[in-house]
């Protein structure tokens, strides 16, 4: 089993295809400005709603949505990690909190547009 989507949510979906698209690289499946982004994740569906939309049960599948922040990891060696660091840095996104953890995994968290908190972290976090 694997988790086929994940959803996070964004007022601003235009700013979000900018960051998620032309920022980490993500494929664009569909865009609705108004509504949602789903993107290709590998194996997997990140979509990205509107949130103040999805609490409107208009669309054909259960009314949702949150407030606040959400989170989502994304698999990273520690290659591709210092990468994303020095990419990071580029764009002037910073490093809200980096991690070594115990059993030797390490993790860089960072902020996408809707203050969403993202993160890259080494198969090894989780036993991987």
């Amino acid at each position: 089993m694997h988790v086929l989507e994940s959803v996070l949510y964004a007022e601003d979906l235009v700013a979000a295809r900018e960051f998620y698209v032309g920022f980490l690289g993500l494929e664009e499946i569909s865009f609705d400005e108004t509504r949602s982004l789903f993107l290709r994740c590998e194996r997997s569906v990140l979509i990205l709603f509107k949130a103040s939309k999805t609490v409107i049960p208009d669309s054909g599948i259960p009314a949702h949505g949150t407030t606040g922040a959400g989170h989502l990891a994304f698999s990273a060696s520690e290659q591709e990690i210092e990468t994303w660091r020095a990419r990071l840095a580029e764009q002037n996104i910073p490093i809200i909190e980096e991690i070594h953890w115990p059993r030797g995994a390490h993790s860089i968290y960072f902020r996408d547009p809707a203050g969403n908190i993202l993160e890259f972290a080494t198969p090894s976090l989780w036993g991987l």
